[in-house]
């Protein structure tokens, strides 16, 4: 099955992202530990690819399998269920995600205001 594009949500407000792979990084609020995932566009469902940890805490542990290189946890996952969405719960009383589109990371908020609240992360072609 081909990449799909991906598209931001919140509320009303669409946005197509020009591409069908992301990633999204963020930060723990308590234990300050960063975190990214690897998302891929597949038809109308989104498929995690990879993910990276830099460190251990709380419900931030690598996953079993996980490999350490370059100071990151880098993990694979078995073939997992693909997701119909990702939401992203957004507040002013952390840090906003990043999102990052060929190597290019900017704030979340350059493409949706964090003001908008929860914004999703979905294959463009499932709003049709």
């Amino acid at each position: 099955m081909s990449t799909a594009l991906l598209c931001l949500v919140a509320g009303t407000l669409q946005v197509a992202l020009p591409t069908g792979h992301v990633t999204l990084r963020w930060t723990h609020t308590i234990e300050k530990i960063v975190w990214e995932e690897d998302y891929q566009g597949v038809g109308t469902r989104l498929r995690l690819t990879e993910s990276r940890v830099q460190g251990s805490g709380a419900g931030m542990e690598p996953p079993p399998g996980a490999v350490l290189r370059n100071g990151r946890w880098h993990h694979r996952p078995e073939p997992l269920p693909e997701l119909p969405q990702l939401t992203l719960a957004r507040s002013e009383h952390g840090s906003d995600y990043t999102l990052c589109i060929d190597h290019l990371c900017e704030p979340l908020s350059r493409w949706i205001a964090l003001s908008a609240g929860s914004t999703t992360l979905i294959a463009c072609s499932a709003l049709r």
